[in-house]
């Protein structure tokens, strides 16, 4: 049986609301913290498309009043299924943005009680994202470099096996300095910026030039900031297909 379901949040972001507008309503800027590539038609009626790897899905916007509110809506599928996003953007003192949030739609019934759970925890790591994007990388378009996690040989553990491939040692914890090792690149120095204490599956790493995420969905999506996406994109793979052969 389908079902509805709404998700809010509500962040502060370190940066005036004009700022974060071109992060979440331009392609080039969000394609710099959410998900993969955009492409965003601004306007009421255009169409906002998001591709990675073979998935596509598109979108129509529904609210556009820069720099304030700003809703999009997914196609509804055959089972019913849809999913409609919202922000509004409010300008705070000291050149910041309350930036409220609202998820919601319809799910098919193949999904159960977890998927807010999971849908919940991974729009906190998105906002995160966005967060850390406006305050490093603002006005610096991204290249999402996508990468899928081969499968780990049997009785063996998949994240430790790429933790300690990438030359890092757990637990890591947020400030904690890292570099990394990946096949064709220079050393990666960074920082982490992201964990979740019980769940050890997921990962933000902030570089000089790139935020580096690891999800446990089996993919790796980073936002890379001058980076050869090409190259980049060789590297990552290469390297995950070592850690894992």
């Amino acid at each position: 049986m389908s079902r509805d379901f709404e998700i809010n949040k509500e962040v502060e972001l370190p940066a005036e609301p004009e700022l974060v507008w071109d992060a979440i309503a331009t392609g080039p800027g969000m394609s710099s913290w959410f998900m993969g590539p955009h492409e965003i038609d601004p306007a009421v009626g255009g169409k906002i498309k998001l591709t990675i790897g073979d998935f596509s899905e598109q979108s129509t916007i529904t609210a556009w009043d820069p720099p304030k509110h700003l809703a999009y809506e997914t196609t509804t599928g055959d089972d019913g299924s849809f999913h409609a996003m919202e922000y509004l953007l409010e300008a705070k003192d000291g050149g910041s943005t309350v930036l409220r949030f609202v998820h919601s739609g319809r799910i098919g019934p193949e999904w159960g009680d977890e998927y807010v759970d999971m849908t919940t925890s991974g729009w906190d790591f998105y906002l995160h994202t966005l967060g850390q994007y406006v305050r490093y990388f603002a006005g610096r378009p991204g290249t999402y470099v996508y990468a899928q996690l081969p499968k780990a040989p049997d009785g063996t553990d998949p994240w430790s096996l790429l933790v300690d491939g990438l030359g890092l040692t757990e637990p890591l914890r947020v400030g904690d300095p890292v570099r990394m090792a990946v096949d064709g690149l220079d050393p990666i120095d960074g920082v982490v910026d992201y964990t979740i204490p019980q769940v050890r599956e997921v990962l933000g790493i902030r570089g000089k030039d790139a935020l580096y995420r690891f999800h446990s969905s089996g993919a790796i999506g980073h936002h890379c900031f001058g980076a050869d996406a090409e190259k980049a994109t060789k590297a990552w793979q290469d390297t995950l297909n070592r850690v894992y052969r």
